[in-house]
């Protein structure tokens, strides 16, 4: 049996995309569930539907970090970053029955993913490369502009929790995570691909060589 020192790759495609969902989907989906409930019935009563729902986010997380491991695959900093946040987080929810600590979770969780790109910025060690650069090729210049743009988006993100949790209802807030959060997401990748595609360079062989096709002399 042979070992490789070689680092990991992160999770892609579709099951990338689920582990990142998954979560996110189990907290709005239980939160509904037990918002049907009757106020006052016990363990199950509508009013402790954001206990419910942030203690099966806390282990869907955690079944990701697992999942992730079990794959072989290297865990993103972002992953082990957010599993700490919503662990502490979520466990001061539990323990002290207080909902605002599940309100600040995504706020500080998207304040730490700015403040990290904007870290490795500064110290010439650019993390949104070392996290997408499997699939993307890009100069160093275009890779400084996605990782200011993620840095932007998700301060933008933290001011919109804000907002939306000291403005609006919990039950409008939880929900926002699917029909709004979601939506700006997917959106703003979107926005972003023909910039990727226009700055997308060719990959060089082991040789040095770009992936152009070379000419024959038959």
């Amino acid at each position: 049996m042979t070992t490789s020192t070689s680092p990991k790759p992160p999770a892609t495609g579709a099951g990338g995309l689920w582990t990142d969902l998954g979560p996110v989907l189990a907290f709005v989906v239980v939160y509904n569930v037990v918002r049907r409930f009757p106020e006052g019935s016990g363990a199950l009563s509508k009013e402790n539907a954001i206990y419910w729902a942030t203690g099966v986010f806390m282990a869907a997380i955690a079944g990701v970090i697992l999942f992730t491991i079990s794959k072989g695959r290297r865990l993103p900093p972002m992953l082990i970053l957010t599993g700490v946040v919503v662990m502490v987080f979520g466990g001061l929810t539990l323990y002290l029955q207080d909902p605002r600590f599940a309100y600040y979770k995504p706020t500080i969780i998207n304040l730490l993913f700015a403040a990290v790109i904007l870290g490795s910025l500064a110290i010439g060690r650019n993390i949104w490369k070392t996290a997408f650069e499997h699939a993307f090729h890009l100069p160093d210049a275009a890779w400084r502009t996605f990782a200011l743009r993620w840095a932007g988006f998700y301060v933008v993100l933290a001011g919109l929790n804000e907002f939306m949790w000291r403005t609006f209802s919990e039950d409008v807030w939880s929900n926002s995570k699917i029909f709004l959060t979601l939506p700006l997401s997917i959106a703003f990748m979107a926005l972003n691909l023909p910039f990727l595609l226009k700055h997308q360079i060719p990959p060089q062989d082991s040789d040095g060589n770009t992936g152009t096709p070379k000419s024959s002399d038959t």
